[in-house]
């Protein structure tokens, strides 16, 4: 899995490509997350466009990136979900947990509220 970092609007948004599975970019996002929180970033999107399969590490890993952001009172939404994706957060029931956004724009307007 590869991860580019951009900043949009004060909202840091994380383009993630590849598939998110043990050992193959479930260490790599929680690394990012947390040096991203360490410096003090507290908006962060990630846009999952790009990852065309989440296997449970890396599902369980984005949980835990929720909760480290949040802990640091801060904001962690998704972007541009997977048919796929959206179906397996749905069946988990974490579409209630995470904020989710088809459209970026609409997604880095979301922090400003």
């Amino acid at each position: 899995m590869q991860i580019e970092e951009r900043v949009v609007g004060g909202v840091t948004i994380l383009d993630l490509s590849g598939k998110m599975t043990l050992g193959e970019g479930d260490e790599l996002l929680r690394e990012k997350i947390a040096s991203l929180v360490n410096a003090g970033q507290k908006s962060l999107l990630l846009n999952l466009d790009g990852v065309p399969y989440i296997d449970s590490a890396g599902l369980g890993e984005m949980v835990r990136s929720y909760t480290t952001v949040s802990r640091q009172g801060g904001k962690l939404k998704l972007l541009n979900l997977t048919k796929r994706i959206e179906d397996l957060l749905s069946i988990t029931k974490l579409l209630t947990v995470f904020e989710t956004f088809d459209s970026e724009a609409e997604a880095i307007q979301s922090y400003a509220a």
